[in-house]
């Protein structure tokens, strides 16, 4: 175990052009201070691209908030602002054919809470 401190961040997404690059930029910065493995490194920008591309659409007035922590031990994206049943909906819409659902793949721990909806993701760095 590291003693390097977690590091945390809030970002307030609205659906247009820059949701993508910006929620990758601060997911990347983060999981730079933390030390991230390149390959959960690509994994972190994939769910942050499906956060992008789908969260919009299940949030309160197309705004997406996501709350970053990154540690020496992992990643977690808490995604919240969400509709009634948006945490369930953006897990639905990020499945593509043939590959399925993207955020289940990638992510090691995937959490739906409600009352306020959220989604939670959790990437591990080690033992991977």
């Amino acid at each position: 175990m590291s003693d390097t401190p977690a590091t945390e961040a809030t970002v307030i997404v609205r659906k247009g052009p820059l949701v993508g690059p910006v929620l990758s930029s601060v997911v990347a910065i983060l999981a730079a201070r933390a030390d991230c493995p390149v390959d959960r490194l690509d994994d972190a920008l994939l769910l942050a691209d499906a956060l992008a591309a789908h969260g919009p659409d299940h949030g309160e007035d197309g705004r997406l908030r996501v709350h970053i922590t990154a540690s020496p031990e992992g990643l977690e994206l808490q995604v919240g602002d969400l509709r009634d049943g948006g945490g369930a909906a953006l897990l639905e819409s990020a499945s593509l054919p043939g590959v399925g659902n993207v955020l289940e793949r990638v992510a090691d721990t995937v959490e739906i809470a409600e009352h306020p909806d959220e989604l939670r993701l959790r990437l591990a760095f080690a033992g991977r």
